[in-house]
């Protein structure tokens, strides 16, 4: 079939692998999917779009994805498909700085309106449209690539890794011959093994599991037991607040520092920086202020009311949540842990310290909370686990020891607080 009948196929397929559903191309046509400058006969492609709650933190992920792949020297063109609505500065960045090559779409219509999460994703069709391409490997933005997989393009005309025994993943597939078609028989098709003279297969296959190694397989057993085929790239198929660039990820889950490791060694962190500094410059005046203001809050946290005891109780509590909420709140989402977790901890000590200030309380007791989440962090952190059940009962055990620390310094913190009210009022103890 020649190149002009395969830009009119029909039938496009985004099936799980469980059915022969289909569904029809005709957004398509008309579409210009040709690029200007190609350069390699084949293809790595992602997409990136607008309307959902994570725009940016998927736009940094792409940008990190593209520079991986440059950085692992591909022999392939690097396309984003990138919706009409995406930012144009976005996509500056990705052609300029990145070395992309953007190509601008529309929307493609869900038929599923019950799946806002995914309702979006459909525009991965237009993959079937890069037909100036021999090869084109589909990616999620979520992928982290450990090693060159150039042999992809070796593959069929469709390819992709079954991550269940039933359903194959969508984050990593390969097209070649841009043929309408479907696929419902592609879980008895054999596994691709490239030939090492590097000639192109013919026909369906299914991709072995290195190429779309699930993270969760790697918290079984806190390493790699993948044995079919090369470990080459890790996919995060989780709750989209799980992803790897989220700074709180790590190192509750590990593979978090990996994605963030190879983000400094491509794209880098210099968008987040002045952003970092805003919250670094409020939360050390917070410190200092209440530092200054020390005796007149305490004066008027002490006054003599009625309602007193029931107010400090109450501020107490409300200055212990948001110690911990407000941090998460404010810090740059995307940035590297360690700085998220040292920022964290700036935070929730200065808006601690407006409670130890307020009501003249012990510093050490005060802080115990954070010095447990500090130590929690360090127990999980821990890189010599054999498993992951020896680290849940490190954790375990951790949590059992702290709890009773915790319960001390929450007596000693309400002793205190009783013994001030009882040398500036005479009402009764706090229950």
């Amino acid at each position: 079939m020649e190149r002009g009948e395969r830009k009119r196929g029909g039938w496009i397929n985004e099936s799980d692998g469980s059915d022969g559903g289909v569904v029809q191309a005709t957004a398509f046509y008309g579409v210009n999917m040709k690029h200007k400058n190609k350069e390699h006969r084949n293809a790595y492609a992602t997409m990136v779009y607008m309307g959902m709650p994570r725009d940016y933190e998927f736009y940094v992920a792409t940008r990190v994805l593209i520079r991986s792949l440059i950085r692992l020297q591909v022999d392939a063109d690097l396309i984003v498909i990138a919706s009409l609505d995406v930012p144009l500065r976005w996509l500056r960045a990705l052609e300029e700085e990145d070395g992309a090559k953007v190509v601008r779409v529309e929307n493609v219509d869900n038929p599923y309106k019950g799946q806002q999460r995914f309702k979006l994703t459909l525009n991965k069709l237009y993959a079937w449209r890069l037909v100036d391409y021999d090869g084109v490997v589909m990616l999620d933005a979520d992928n982290l690539f450990l090693h060159k997989t150039d042999e992809l393009f070796q593959c069929g005309q469709f390819c992709a890794v079954f991550i269940n025994p039933c359903i194959f993943h969508t984050g990593l597939f390969v097209l070649q011959g841009f043929i309408g078609a479907y696929f419902p028989d592609l879980l008895d098709q054999p596994m691709f093994y490239p030939h090492l003279n590097g000639t192109t297969l013919d026909g369906h296959y299914r991709l072995p599991m290195g190429y779309q190694m699930d993270a969760s397989y790697y918290y079984l057993k806190l390493g790699w037991r993948v044995p079919c085929g090369p470990n080459s790239v890790i996919t995060f198929p989780g709750a989209p607040w799980l992803k790897p660039w989220y700074w709180w990820f790590w190192p509750v889950l590990p593979l978090g520092i990996q994605w963030h490791e190879n983000r400094l060694q491509t794209l880098g962190y210099a968008a987040e920086m002045p952003i970092v500094m805003i919250p670094s410059v409020i939360f050390l005046g917070i410190i200092t202020m209440t530092r200054l203001a020390r005796p007149s809050i305490s004066k008027l946290c002490y006054r003599n009311t009625d309602k007193s005891s029931s107010l400090m109780q109450t501020g107490l509590k409300f200055i212990a949540i948001w110690s911990i909420i407000v941090p998460f709140a404010i810090i740059p989402r995307t940035i590297h842990p360690l700085v998220g977790w040292t920022l964290y901890f700036l935070g929730s000590v200065p808006l601690s310290s407006v409670g130890i200030n307020s009501f003249l309380l012990p510093v050490v007791p005060i802080l115990v909370p954070l010095i447990g989440v500090l130590g929690s962090l360090l127990v999980i952190a821990c890189p010599w686990y054999p498993d992951r059940v020896t680290r849940a009962l490190a954790v375990f055990g951790y949590a059992f020891c702290y709890a009773l620390i915790a319960w001390g310094s929450m007596v000693k913190v309400t002793a205190r607080l009783q013994v001030s009210l009882e040398k500036r009022t005479n009402f009764p103890k706090i229950g």
